[in-house]
């Protein structure tokens, strides 16, 4: 590397990486596709190579591990470091071969035989067989791990069964026929088991591919693999020189040198970095934000996008937690409340949610009262009510609760008690913490004294999943797929995002029974029309009972440099970064260009 390069990429670098930076001598070329590989070619694409894109990112990751990560931001970078047996095409929202390069299914729906691609290797060089997906499922499906992606695997109590039928070939046995099938391939990274069974072995499994693993520890079937973490500031991923993709002209995927994460803090330094030109692409926006750089033109020739309503649910989850042990004995009292359907319902019928989309998302976001929104209209249940909010309805249900008022207008319980708790939600988001703040004056107005308490997001997801110490919490789920079987580790009892009492070892009531059984219906039925019947009722049921209280959605607002080529947001997460390795700059690159 000249030296001219060398200062180039270390100020790049230094200043939050630059869309424009020079190639680098020192990233891998890509190798030239070899005749044993069977590589995937993508018939419609072309681009250059060279180039570093940056993307700012709210928070920092908290794994490096695609088993155990819960939280969106890491997974926005694992994505990009692993791939799937079997792909969902973020735009088209079809099921596409991937590093299973075709299958079969049998009559009766219970058996599926994927063939692999022959020849294809992991990002350090190693190859991949069969031998890493019977082990990768292995992972998946072991209750001790405890993945998210477990409940997925499990149909009637029962798991899946994975065999080996040749070194490129595997068979997966359903104990019963599953209702779109194909889908749940995407969102399971192929583990390499040449550095992950000693650690899984030795029952330290969790502990790998931390942030602080090196680079050398790590390995996957992405674009991109690790090069380098700095804590606070960045991961840079660096193009995987044995890509399993090539462009329509037979050049290896991705084009891109280096994909840097940026760890900026909040939306606002986001759109402060994506307007100087210190990141190129950029997701999840406000209404205001996106208005902002829609009207002032502060950035050259930017790519804006909104898609309309997207698939996120935003709520308020009050904590119903088993907190035995815990040592939580204010939150513990607190919760008789919280476990009182009146007062959810109550809740339910002070917010404002007209209020909440106009103030924090103006044109571009919808109520919501479930957990399914108008953005998916395969499978939104149309007869939910829409009740507009009644604060004399509020009243009227805590009355009949046993809750009374004080002559100065204060909420207390039976006992006498003050209702009084706090709401925990990230202090990167901008949106949730509004929401917070409007959802804290709403129930001001029945007495109740409520605190919003920002949190980092780390600290965040530390609470609600793992010490409990919280009372209430606005969160964000969904967007990974219109179909409901992604969202089985959410409404299924046992499921490991059952956010309101998690860990449960049997349903703790009726109705969490019901889901249950439902969501297990619903998951091996194949008639389209059947299943929607099914989802309906669990949709209806989670209306009635409120696990969730349900507040808005936004729309789906993306941008990027307008330099940036290849650029097709789309609804599903990632939103932006689904064709990462797809994604390259258009001209002006030192160093770069077609190979």
């Amino acid at each position: 590397m000249n030296v001219i390069a060398r200062l180039s990429l270390l100020v790049c670098l230094l200043a939050g990486v630059c869309v424009a930076g020079a190639s680098s001598a020192e990233n891998p070329a890509p190798e030239n596709p070899g005749k044993n590989e069977e590589l995937q070619r993508v018939a419609d694409t072309s681009g250059r190579y060279g180039g570093h894109l940056t993307v700012g990112q709210r928070a920092e990751p908290k794994t490096l591990n695609p088993v155990i990560a819960t939280d969106a931001v890491s997974r926005e970078v694992i994505g990009r470091l692993n791939a799937d047996l079997i792909e969902i095409n973020r735009a088209t929202q079809q099921t596409e071969p991937a590093l299973a390069k075709s299958w079969k299914t049998s009559a009766d729906g219970r058996i599926f035989t994927l063939q692999l691609r022959r020849g294809i290797r992991f990002s350090d060089g190693h190859a991949f067989d069969a031998d890493d997906v019977i082990f990768s499922f292995a992972v998946y499906m072991d209750e001790n791990i405890d993945s998210p992606q477990r409940d997925l695997l499990i149909i009637d109590g029962k798991p899946m069964t994975v065999a080996k039928i040749g070194p490129y070939t595997v068979r997966f046995t359903l104990p019963r026929p599953y209702a779109a099938a194909e889908r749940i391939f995407d969102g399971l990274a192929m583990l390499p088991r040449h550095l992950l069974e000693k650690p899984y072995r030795e029952g330290k499994f969790a502990q790998a591919w931390s942030l602080n693993a090196q680079p050398s520890e790590i390995a996957g079937l992405g674009p991109f693999r690790l090069k380098q973490y700095v804590p606070g500031q960045r991961i840079v991923a660096e193009r995987n020189p044995y890509y399993w993709k090539v462009d329509r002209d037979n050049h290896r995927l991705p084009y891109l040198d280096e994909m840097v994460f940026l760890f900026v803090g909040t939306e606002n330094a986001q759109v402060l970095r994506f307007e100087a030109g210190e990141t190129d692409i950029i997701s999840r926006l406000s209404s205001e934000n996106f208005n902002l750089l829609a009207h002032e033109g502060t950035r050259v020739s930017s790519q804006l996008a909104d898609l309309g309503p997207s698939l996120e649910y935003n709520f308020v989850v009050f904590n119903q937690n088993d907190l035995t042990g815990k040592k939580l004995d204010a939150i513990a009292r607190k919760q008789v409340w919280f476990r009182d359907l009146k007062f959810r319902q109550a809740v339910n019928a002070a917010i404002d949610r007209d209020g909440i989309v106009r103030l924090v998302y103006g044109t571009r976001g919808t109520p919501l009262w479930g957990n399914v929104g108008p953005g998916n209209k395969l499978w939104i249940n149309q007869a939910i009510s829409h009740p507009q909010r009644s604060l004399e309805t509020a009243r009227q249900l805590l009355k009949s609760a046993g809750f009374s008022w004080k002559t100065n207008g204060e909420l207390v319980d039976g006992s006498g008690e003050t209702v009084d708790f706090t709401i925990v939600t990230s202090s990167s988001n901008a949106q949730r913490m509004k929401m917070a703040t409007l959802l804290q004056d709403d129930l001001s107005h029945l007495g109740m004294q409520v605190h919003v308490v920002p949190l980092e997001f780390r600290a965040l997801i530390d609470r609600v999943f793992q010490s409990f110490d919280y009372d209430a919490a606005i969160m964000g789920l969904g967007g990974g797929d219109a179909d409901p079987n992604p969202e089985m580790n959410v409404w299924m009892s046992s499921g490991t995002s059952h956010l309101w009492n998690l860990g449960e070892k049997q349903p703790a009531t009726d109705w969490e029974r019901e889901i249950d059984q439902l969501m297990q219906r619903q998951m091996v039925e194949l008639d389209y029309n059947q299943r929607k019947r099914t989802y309906d009722r669990v949709q209806q049921i989670i209306s009635e009972n409120l696990p969730f209280i349900f507040l808005a959605t936004p729309n789906t607002l993306a941008g990027a440099d307008g330099r940036l080529g290849n650029f097709h947001p789309a609804v599903l997460d990632p939103n932006t970064l689904w064709n990462a390795d797809e994604l390259y700059i258009r001209g002006g690159l030192e160093n770069a260009g077609t190979r």
